[in-house]
């Protein structure tokens, strides 16, 4: 007996010296040096330790998960919206609050590096800011990675002129065929007239588009959601795989997605190719409350699906959404109020359409590019222009997006999701801006 015991003691004392058990490892980051992880990613990547159910999901305490992000598993939070659903777990104040993870009484201190997060100019940049940072220090945590504030407007200039380039899926002008029809002014657009009485998409060569792997990953996403605000978003496991499986077609298998990685490992944004990925999960992905206190919302649905919140529809800023709309009848399209200088795609138009009986003013998109594309021009201004106005060149020509933060939650260390992004051409933008 008392050799099978000290049997089963060396296996837990070796368990826990190799990295093979969660024992006070719950909440810490990707460490390759463990054989196993002890973070909320690991059930994704399928490398979690054995007993990481067991001691970390679900915990009671916010030990080392001070700042995580929300998982409905677990029984208390420990993050910064905790406070206001009162759901926090009972050591939150005191382990999150106080002391090294806390900025209170720390703004603008020197660096050290026995502190598990910062509250300094530069914490931004090395995204080790406490989670509390903007709210007690008025800094800017950014969104993805502000280390993309060191890079300037010519490089984003540069690399969006290297990703049109290399944009290898994106539809040719027999493959899309558009109708633009009417064309209105600026003060024209919110009359509601439908000046247009065909189509829009005239013809999609949807047997060769479609069936491409990234096109495919993208269009399967567009029927998980419930476009109206207020109603709470709640994806099986198969729809997250398939949120995981676009990024993956996206960044890891087409030359655009790994252009954007190279540019931005280069200048120390993120570290590795799985980090990245993890980052446009959260940011595009994860979920948040437009309205009601309701999970309801994310970058992507807002952006690419597009929703309906107060009678109006807001975001909706994807050709193939509309395309899908179009043609199953659910959307009419009234006119368009501009139209970009490029002759081939991608293109740019902004749109007024009625989405099964509500109203857009200006649905602005980019036509007829690939989906890799078009996460790949939003990603780049929202990491390193999160927030304000991003310029681009396309083919030597001015492309504008605009983006913006959600700032009501957060994620990771208090970075922030997308509230919402546009194209633009200089001429519209100004309009545009002003009915976000």
């Amino acid at each position: 007996m008392k050799i099978v015991l000290l049997l089963s003691l060396g296996c837990i004392l070796f368990t826990q010296a190799y990295g093979t058990s969660c024992q006070g490892r719950c909440g810490y980051g990707t460490d390759p040096n463990y054989t196993c992880q002890c973070n909320s990613a690991c059930e994704r990547y399928g490398d979690c330790c054995h007993d990481y159910v067991e001691i970390c999901r679900g915990s009671l305490s916010c030990q080392d998960r001070c700042g995580e992000k929300y998982n409905s598993q677990n029984k208390c939070h420990c993050n910064s919206e905790c406070s206001r659903h009162n759901n926090c777990c009972t050591d939150y104040k005191d382990l999150c609050l106080s002391g090294s993870l806390s900025c209170q009484g720390r703004c603008g201190e020197k660096y050290n590096s026995q502190n598990k997060c910062h509250c300094n100019s530069e914490c931004s940049r090395h995204n080790n800011c406490c989670t509390d940072y903007t709210d007690l220090c008025g800094g800017d945590s950014g969104g993805g990675d502000s280390g993309g504030s060191s890079i300037s407007d010519s490089e984003i200039a540069a690399l969006s002129e290297v990703l049109y380039a290399v944009d290898s899926n994106k539809a040719s002008m027999s493959q899309v065929i558009l109708d633009t029809q009417a064309l209105v002014s600026d003060s024209q657009t919110g009359n509601q007239n439908d000046l247009s009485p065909n189509k829009l998409f005239q013809h999609v060569d949807e047997a060769s588009l479609f069936s491409r792997p990234t096109f495919a990953a993208f269009l399967a996403l567009l029927d998980n959601y419930n476009r109206n605000t207020g109603t709470t978003e709640d994806f099986t496991p198969e729809q997250v795989a398939e949120q995981d499986n676009f990024l993956t077609e996206a960044i890891s298998n087409t030359e655009v997605g790994q252009e954007l990685y190279a540019f931005l490992l280069t200048k120390g944004v993120y570290k590795s190719e799985e980090e990245f990925k993890y980052d446009l999960k959260m940011m595009w992905f994860g979920l948040y409350s437009r309205s009601s206190g309701k999970m309801d919302s994310s970058g992507f649905e807002h952006i690419f699906a597009g929703e309906v919140k107060n009678g109006k529809v807001s975001g909706f800023h994807n050709w193939l959404q509309f395309y899908q709309l179009e043609k199953n009848g659910l959307l009419n399209y009234y006119s368009h109020s501009f139209n970009g200088p490029w002759e081939t795609y991608p293109d740019v138009l902004g749109m007024q359409f009625k989405w099964d009986g509500y109203y857009k003013q200006v649905g602005s998109a980019i036509m007829g590019c690939s989906p890799e594309f078009d996460l790949a021009m939003y990603s780049l201004c929202y990491i390193t222009r999160p927030g304000k106005q991003c310029k681009l060149s396309l083919g030597g020509e001015t492309l504008i997006i605009q983006t913006y933060t959600w700032d009501n939650s957060s994620y990771g260390n208090g970075k922030k999701y997308i509230g919402s992004a546009f194209p633009a051409t200089p001429r519209s933008y100004e309009m545009q801006k002003m009915l976000q």
